[in-house]
């Protein structure tokens, strides 16, 4: 098993029935990619909970914007854009380590990788200059990037060039969990599911939809104190998205 990274071969039809399916092409490659960045980075996850109330409200005010526009406007393009702001903020989660191993390159552009679920396994098509870059655009281009990448219709170049990556579990479930930062990447946000919990407002009880928020990084780079500071200033941003 060291040598080889492989389970030891083992006859499991020996205790019933078996149906022996091979992985897809996307499977195989996107294993062995996150294999090696298990082995190679030392990982470390925040959690924390963002209230989207206000959010949800501006976007549900944008909702005939979008319909104009063609667009579907959900939560994802509002977090690739409080995302992109808090990369801003702090230039080292928008790095990666130099092959040396002696030097940090910091990037002067905004990348995003978004994790798209498809038939044949998990892809991520990378936005460009998300900071450039309006919610209703990022939405439209969330749109067909995703939609791309369950035609099995992204070009390589759809795939590379990412700074930081996303992804987004909310729309099937869960609490919290521990994305695998995406390397050369040093980090990765982890998004689950939105819900409604009593808040005390100082009078009474107060329904607010909070997000939970997973953040993975390289301990290599960015230590538990930038860590911490990176996920509390997005979740600052996104209960706030007019700072954006």
């Amino acid at each position: 098993l060291a040598k080889t990274g492989h389970a030891p071969a083992v006859d499991y039809a020996r205790w019933g029935a078996i149906d022996r399916q091979p992985l897809s092409k996307i499977q195989k490659v996107s294993g062995t990619h996150l294999h090696q960045a298990w082995l190679q980075v030392p990982h470390v996850t925040q959690h924390d909970e963002a209230d989207v109330t206000d959010l949800e409200s501006f976007r549900e005010s944008l909702k005939g914007e979008a319909e104009k526009a063609g667009v579907r406007l959900t939560p994802l393009a509002f977090i690739l854009k409080a995302t992109a702001a808090a990369l801003e903020h702090f230039p080292r989660l928008n790095s990666s380590l130099d092959a040396d191993g002696e030097h940090l390159v910091i990037k002067q552009y905004c990348h995003i990788g978004v994790a798209v679920d498809t038939d044949q396994g998990l892809v991520v098509p990378v936005i460009r200059d998300v900071n450039n870059k309006g919610v209703l655009q990022l939405a439209a281009e969330l749109g067909e990037i995703s939609q791309r990448a369950r035609d099995g219709r992204l070009s390589i170049d759809d795939l590379q060039g990412g700074c930081f990556t996303i992804s987004s579990l909310g729309g099937i479930g869960g609490t919290a969990f521990t994305p695998i930062v995406n390397t050369p990447e040093v980090g990765i946000l982890g998004v689950s599911r939105k819900r409604v919990i009593p808040q005390w407002d100082g009078a009474s009880f107060q329904p607010r939809q909070v997000l939970p928020l997973s953040l993975s990084y390289d301990h290599r780079v960015i230590d538990g104190a930038e860590g911490v500071r990176f996920i509390v200033h997005l979740k600052s941003l996104l209960e706030d998205i007019g700072r954006v």
